[in-house]
């Protein structure tokens, strides 16, 4: 069985938990693979991200852990790169980087698209419509395709954080998905890795993962390839959703995920992955 979560955030960051904590309670859960992936400094737009101070130590504190325990999990070191922050060298000194994009920009100032409903609906008036919203944050996210060092791309459509109950659009709204498949399209051609991330449930804004179900079959039927990811800000979140979601995953149509190993990412059937 393949237990594994790449996005993890620590106290280095927005996160609750130490790089230790998160590693033992991953361990005691199970899970035979655990990427960190404090977000990458981005203090031109947020208050959250890690400075040069943090980025510093947080190297080193996954370091020590991955070593410390290595005969029990295995532990990578990665980051969660904004588009709008720091680049990084390809893998540099990092095993792996998830590509995102959390915020648009309104005017003179950059918003949030996760931080709640009513900031969502700050941009949504200021763009005059949630279609004109998502067609700036799809550009933006089309800007993963070109970022070579990126591997993972992050909560593809986390724009939709807030429309569980379709409060802002209908998910089946062709005019929306045009902007979205023509998003997916971009970074499919450029072979990036899709994640299924049940951050938003964790936090009690989704009964679903991101990306919604629509687009993780359009990343299927396109031959795109997936992993299953937490975004995990609490430890005791670790492995919110899996199993709901690797049903999902399945209904979909997928028959393989993506692990990171030692030797890089390599396809497992999604059988691997069940506790059967």
């Amino acid at each position: 069985m393949i237990k594994q979560n790449l996005h993890t955030h620590s106290i280095y960051c927005d996160g609750k938990d130490t790089i230790e904590a998160m590693a033992l309670e991953a361990i005691n859960k199970g899970f035979n693979v655990l990427g960190f992936s404090g977000h990458g400094n981005c203090r031109n737009v947020d208050d959250y991200s890690m400075d040069e101070n943090n980025t510093k130590k947080y190297i080193e504190d996954v370091l020590a852990v991955k070593e410390k325990y290595q005969d029990q999990i295995n532990i990578f070191l990665g980051v969660e790169q904004d588009v709008l922050g720091q680049r990084f060298k390809k893998h540099d000194p990092y095993d792996y980087i998830i590509g995102s994009v959390h915020f648009v920009k309104a005017g003179d100032k950059y918003l949030a698209v996760d931080f709640s409903s009513d900031v969502t609906k700050e941009i949504v008036e200021y763009y005059g419509s949630f279609l004109n919203y998502a067609k700036s944050y799809f550009e933006e996210v089309k800007k993963i395709a070109n970022m070579d060092e990126v591997d993972i791309v992050g909560h593809v459509d986390l724009l939709t954080k807030f429309n569980e109950n379709e409060e802002f659009i209908k998910f089946d709204d062709p005019d929306y998905l045009k902007l979205a498949y023509n998003c997916i399209d971009q970074l499919l051609a450029k072979n990036k890795i899709f994640e299924v991330n049940t951050g938003a449930i964790a936090r009690g804004q989704r009964k679903t993962p991101y990306p919604h179900k629509t687009l993780l079959k359009y990343i299927y039927d396109h031959g795109g390839k997936i992993c299953l990811n937490s975004d995990c800000h609490n430890k005791e979140m670790l492995d919110c959703y899996y199993q709901e979601s690797l049903e999902l995953i399945q209904s979909c149509g997928f028959t393989t995920m993506i692990e990171l190993t030692k030797d890089g990412f390599v396809e497992r059937p999604v059988s691997d992955f069940l506790n059967i």
